[in-house]
């Protein structure tokens, strides 16, 4: 919804600042350079906000699966533990068949985890983008 929307704000005011620009080539008044100015700016801040939230959405994932590698760490040394501490090959086997099996699980669930604050970082990155876009549409419709 959001994307679509985004879609149709930006080319609702890509058609306006044209017909614009247009209009001041032919018009006594000559450009609107307040307009012309927003065009800059506005991408600018729009896109200041959204490296931000990339940002801030990269840094705590990275922090967060850095914290998981160490625990993995941890799970990878207590298996090997109970692989070297088996009385028996096949007491050997089963250590490392429940860290494979556990390994397993873990990978699953963080790759579900990863797959949604992705999706989150994504939200958050083009949500300046979008306001900015819908602001300008409402905006410019208003103006004719």
């Amino acid at each position: 919804m959001v994307g679509a929307e985004l879609m149709a704000a930006s080319a609702e005011v890509i058609a306006a600042r044209t017909g614009r620009m247009a209009q001041g080539l032919t018009s006594a008044k000559g450009q609107d350079f307040k307009e012309l100015s927003l065009m800059s700016s506005e991408k600018a801040e729009a896109l200041s906000a959204s490296a931000g939230a990339v940002t801030a959405s990269a840094g705590a994932i990275g922090q967060r699966l850095g914290r998981v590698a160490m625990d993995e760490g941890a799970h990878a040394l207590r298996a090997a533990a109970a692989v070297t501490q088996a009385r028996t090959p096949a007491q050997a086997a089963e250590a490392q068949f429940r860290y494979a099996m556990g390994w397993w699980s873990r990978a699953a669930a963080q790759a579900m985890t990863l797959n949604g604050e992705l999706l989150k970082a994504q939200a958050e990155a083009m949500a300046p983008i979008h306001k900015t876009a819908v602001a300008n549409a409402k905006r410019l419709r208003k103006k004719t």
